[in-house]
């Protein structure tokens, strides 16, 4: 036997052996080199399993990456979210805020002067209540009276007590900052009357916070009026007191300064009332012997812009053509009362 026929059976008595155990066989080529057909197709498997695996890992990419992106915009979506509850918080924190009004009631209009002081600057005369529609802000009341003296003439008076509330707001301001505009601007409208003449004006002292008298002479058909105007402020009230009087069918006029001081009396003993109404103090009324004292309501109201106008209504008495005359022309003409 030749050697090439026993290196080729014993070649194939090895391939024999190896499958035998399971191995994978060996091929040669007529030169002798092996070439493993378990290594070729082991690279292929391999190949193949990579290709498979290689989505997959894709796959993972992407789900991490998006899981990523959603806790990043969720943590960026939180972060806005309390970033604006911040803001809402610090914008109403810094909303606006006014200090409260002091004086939160007005007294009845026709009960802030006492029964002597009535008796005094309007003798026999009768309260005629004001119209408002909203009594908690604004009230006024006035009397009128007629003297008659027959043949020797009459004498007028006539008398009104206007009380105007300002409440604090937000937008307005505080409530005694609009009372004091509201009490420059009375002032400045009894200064101003039309076909006044020798006006004059002078602060009032121990009359609230503020308070100025404007006094002057008003000439119409039924006679000399001579007025008086007191404008005063307590705290977040203004109180306005007209009292005028003349002489009437040939009767001498009355004192300028006697009428003054009357109407300085009747200012401070209505400011007296206010303070009453609110707990302070006992109120002009209630000190001066009044039927009763001033009532109060403490609930506060909307804020105002004008106090209610006021209204004359003469007492009977002999003269009454007279004293009709003599009311329709006593009330300022100037827009301080409305």
């Amino acid at each position: 036997m030749s050697e090439g026929t026993m290196q080729r059976r014993a070649q194939r008595d090895d391939q024999s052996d190896r499958t035998d155990r399971g191995e994978p066989s060996v091929l040669t080529d007529g030169g002798g080199r092996r070439v493993g057909r378990a290594s070729r197709a082991g690279g292929v498997n391999r190949a193949l399993a990579a290709a498979a695996a290689l989505p997959v890992l894709l796959f993972a990419a992407a789900c991490s990456s998006d899981s990523g992106s959603d806790d990043s915009a969720g943590s960026g979506s939180t972060a806005r979210a309390d970033s604006g509850g911040s803001s809402a918080s610090e914008s109403a924190s810094a909303a606006p805020t006014v200090q409260a009004a002091a004086f939160k009631a007005l007294p009845k209009a026709c009960a802030t002067l006492s029964a002597k002081t009535l008796t005094e600057l309007v003798p026999k005369a009768k309260a005629k209540q004001g119209t408002s529609t909203d009594p908690e802000d604004r009230a006024s009341c006035s009397w009128s009276s007629l003297d008659n003296n027959g043949v020797k003439g009459s004498q007028f008076r006539w008398l009104n007590v206007s009380l105007l509330r300002f409440e604090s707001d937000a937008t307005r301001g505080a409530g005694d900052r609009l009372a004091q505009e509201y009490y420059a601007k009375q002032v400045k409208d009894a200064q101003a009357v039309a076909g006044a003449k020798g006006t004059t004006s002078q602060a009032v002292a121990g009359t609230g916070d503020q308070a100025t008298v404007v006094r002057y002479d008003l000439k119409k058909k039924e006679g000399a009026f001579k007025q008086q105007t007191v404008v005063a402020r307590v705290e977040n009230v203004v109180v306005t007191v007209d009292y005028n009087g003349a002489g009437l069918a040939g009767d001498k006029a009355p004192s300028a300064d006697t009428l003054v001081k009357a109407a300085e009396k009747a200012a401070k003993e209505a400011v007296a009332s206010v303070r009453a109404a609110n707990g302070e103090g006992n109120g002009g009324a209630a000190s001066g012997g009044s039927t009763g004292k001033p009532s109060a309501s403490a609930s506060p109201s909307k804020s105002s812009t004008a106090s209610s106008a006021p209204s004359a209504s003469p007492s009977a008495s002999p003269s009454a053509s007279a004293a009709k005359a003599a009311a329709a022309g006593a009330s300022p003409s100037a827009s301080h009362n409305s």
